[in-house]
């Protein structure tokens, strides 16, 4: 089938603002979104900017807004967003992060709100033997957040960081409870200023955005809400 990437392009050093740029490509209904952007680079365009890695939904590296939804171009199929020939796929770089060029954006706020967390075991306890052991219960309490793959596309779906760009985001909150539900960890206290914020956990209103637009089926608005009943609980024992 013939489709047509419509596809926003910016390059700092000759635009001055954003602009969009047809491109028709011949594409089978099962390829990926990103076969037809690769198509576009090689045979068509070669200045069109736009990451990628391990092009099978692992590294995150190619996640865009498509057809105004978040996602993975390794992860999309032509027949998931064009039902038919002469259709149109809109593509245009995640939200809330600076565009450095077409689709690659500027990842360093986001990461600098995920270090934040400390996302990390923090544990300076002797280990009794070899290891510190772990039931498959305890496990699977947080098993899904193991999963992320920070490509930030929860990030750009979340509709809070359109009027606060300070929040912490989904992505660091669910990362922050992979370790805080962690029998392991000891670092709750380590990461309470962060998440007890007026921008960490509490601006969360539970869209349920980031859920739904996670390509790795992680449950990050759960996830964001029992984050928020940790710290209360905390903070009832210590009016107790």
């Amino acid at each position: 089938m013939k489709i047509t990437l419509k596809v926003q392009r910016f390059n700092p050093e000759t635009d001055s603002k954003p602009r969009f740029q047809a491109y028709t490509v011949e594409a089978d209904p099962n390829e990926r979104l990103l076969d037809a952007l690769m198509r576009v680079k090689r045979f068509q365009d070669g200045s069109l900017g736009f990451r990628k890695s391990c092009a099978h939904g692992v590294c995150g590296s190619d996640a865009m807004r498509i057809n105004g939804k978040d996602g993975l171009a390794c992860k999309t199929l032509i027949k998931d967003v064009a039902e038919k020939d002469g259709d149109t796929i809109t593509v245009a770089p995640l939200r809330y992060l600076p565009v450095q060029r077409d689709l690659i954006v500027d990842q360093a706020a986001f990461f600098k709100k995920y270090r934040s967390v400390k996302p990390f075991l923090i544990n300076d306890e002797p280990v009794a033997e070899k290891e510190r052991i772990q039931s498959q219960d305890e496990r699977m309490r947080f098993d899904d957040t193991t999963n992320c793959i920070l490509c930030a596309s929860c990030y750009s779906a979340c509709p809070i960081l359109e009027k606060n760009a300070d929040f912490l985001g989904p992505a660091a909150i669910s990362q922050a409870y992979r370790f805080l539900a962690d029998t392991r960890d000891n670092g709750f206290e380590a990461r309470l200023t962060v998440l007890d914020d007026a921008d960490g956990v509490w601006p969360c209103e539970n869209h349920f955005k980031c859920t739904q637009t996670c390509p790795r089926s992680i449950l990050i608005t759960k996830r964001i809400n029992q984050t928020k009943k940790m710290i209360e609980k905390h903070r009832d024992k210590a009016e107790d």
